[in-house]
């Protein structure tokens, strides 16, 4: 018999013969150091509740074991009652049917207090809570979600290993971006990590990797032959990819400003769809050879250049209802912290040659919204005036959907053309469509063994470089100023020239 226990620094889960220990600790820590401190910031507090939420709604799907377990490891003093209240209000369960699976799913929960001064004496507390939901010898699958910044991973990852490895059973790491600050840190993490976690122990989650329409990338592009056919550069004009957002750092500015727009989300989330995009078709959609074939795509991409580049930073409106990035307290009056930025890479291959990927990615938006749009060449029949580009458009979110942009004649007794459109939209063509959170998908693969959707080691060190040089010559350089735009707009005045630079027709 097997038991999983895993823990997430947010939570901890134990299994047995699919029984699971899953730790929870809402805490944070330090930036500037590895000391846990109790409290919520806004980031770890937002991630807790959509993993506590993704296990009950797999709970209610009977997707659970009944041995496991969720164990809250945290250095805020809380009692049982107000762990479960912390959990509730993550769930909300709003209906008497969600009440009984909240109620159940609730006796699996448990909560340690961290004593930041007594050592490892917390982390053998930990293992001997555990261990108590064996039943005799039977092996205990252990699964330890570390939310966490990186600089702090090392130092409780040792903890864990030293004393809360599974002697028989499996034991898992779970860590989550930003790995690293740079292409340097992250290797040094690595190193760092490897030496107590193997590679296939390590789970690296990208949250953007659960998103049903991410999944959905692969089977549109190698389930189709239509598609197929056309995805290279004789059919291809140029490629879009946009995650942008219509709220600002909202409270969280001094963090953000260590960070910045591009380690936010364009190493990670962009580059993992530009991966599915570009990448060839693998052998099979194994993990070893999906990862592969990301890996090997994302290193034929050259390093990313500040001539390429347009940054930003956004400011109040001109009524003054939305503040600017600088007007948060935590925010140094000269930062330029871009938060925003539209950046061109390109494929160095015979498929993609010359095709600029344009990622652009930013806050306090007019809208949000994360999309790949293809933008296919134009027609070169002279007979036929005014015809749109053809466009393929994946919408992420909200309202996941695919549609087709393609021209039509116009109805009448003229040879005129319209743009037309075939539209996939998920809620008005499935009945009731059932899309798991990102979170719920990923941590069941997670437990599973399934390594396909986690961000492997080649794939970090590839993205790490492709963006590193930019970075820091965005840092070195102070004549680099993002320029300003205002809270709500589509993002800085010349974006519309510099998108259109690069082949993409509005």
């Amino acid at each position: 018999m097997t038991t999983d226990t895993g823990l997430i620094l947010e939570i901890t889960l134990c299994d047995s013969v699919k029984a699971s220990c899953y730790l929870l600790s809402p805490g944070i820590v330090d930036h500037h150091g590895t000391e846990l401190r109790p409290g919520h910031s806004w980031g770890i507090r937002q991630s807790c509740c959509k993993k506590t939420r993704s296990y009950c709604v797999r709970h209610r799907r009977g997707l659970l074991s009944d041995k496991l377990k969720i164990i809250g490891f945290d250095p805020t003093h809380m009692s049982h009652d107000d762990f479960i209240k912390h959990i509730r209000s993550c769930v909300d369960p709003s209906s008497p049917e969600l009440e009984d699976h909240f109620t159940a799913f609730c006796e699996r929960c448990s909560y340690i207090t961290i004593n930041q001064d007594a050592g490892d004496d917390s982390f053998v507390e930990l293992r001997k809570r555990m261990e108590g939901f064996k039943e005799g010898d039977e092996a205990q699958n252990r699964h330890f979600y570390m939310a966490l910044p990186p600089n702090a991973y090392v130092a409780v990852s040792e903890q864990l290993r030293r004393n809360c490895y599974a002697e028989k059973g499996d034991s898992q790491v779970i860590i989550e971006k930003p790995f690293g600050h740079d292409f340097e840190s992250s290797v040094d993490l690595d190193k760092k990590l490897s030496a107590h976690w193997k590679e296939s122990e390590t789970f690296r989650i990208d949250h953007y990797l659960g998103k049903e329409m991410v999944k959905n990338i692969m089977t549109l592009r190698f389930g189709n032959p239509i598609f197929g056919a056309l995805w290279d550069c004789n059919h291809i004009d140029n490629v879009q990819i946009s995650m942008t957002e219509n709220i600002g750092t909202e409270g969280r500015g001094g963090y953000f400003d260590d960070v910045g727009i591009i380690r936010d989300v364009m190493q990670n989330h962009l580059m993992q769809l530009l991966a599915l995009t570009a990448m060839e078709r693998p052998g099979s959609f194994s993990e070893e050879d999906l990862r592969h074939e990301k890996a090997r795509v994302l290193r034929l991409v050259p390093p990313l250049e500040t001539k390429h580049t347009l940054v930003g930073q956004f400011v109040k409106t001109a009524d003054g209802k939305h503040p600017g990035y600088k007007d948060d307290d935590d925010v140094p009056e000269d930062s330029r912290c871009a938060t925003f930025c539209a950046s061109v890479a390109y494929v160095r291959n015979a498929r993609w040659e010359g095709i600029p990927f344009i990622l652009k990615s930013g806050k306090a938006l007019s809208e949000s919204k994360t999309e790949i749009r293809i933008q296919l060449k134009d027609t070169t029949d002279a007979m036929l005036k005014d015809t749109s580009h053809n466009q393929l458009i994946i919408r992420i979110q909200p309202n996941e959907a695919v549609r087709l942009k393609m021209n039509a004649k116009m109805p009448g007794l003229e040879l005129r053309t319209v743009e037309t459109e075939l539209d996939l939209t998920y809620k008005h063509t499935v009945e009731n469509p059932d899309i798991p959170e990102a979170y719920e998908a990923l941590l069941l693969d997670a437990f599973n063994g399934d390594y396909s959707e986690s961000v492997s080691e080649q794939e970090l060190l590839a993205s790490w470089k492709i963006f590193t040089p930019l970075l820091h010559e965005l840092e070195r350089n102070k004549d680099i100023k993002p320029a300003p735009y205002a809270y709500g707009s589509e993002g800085p005045d010349g974006l519309a020239n510099f998108v259109a630079s690069y082949q993409y027709q509005q």
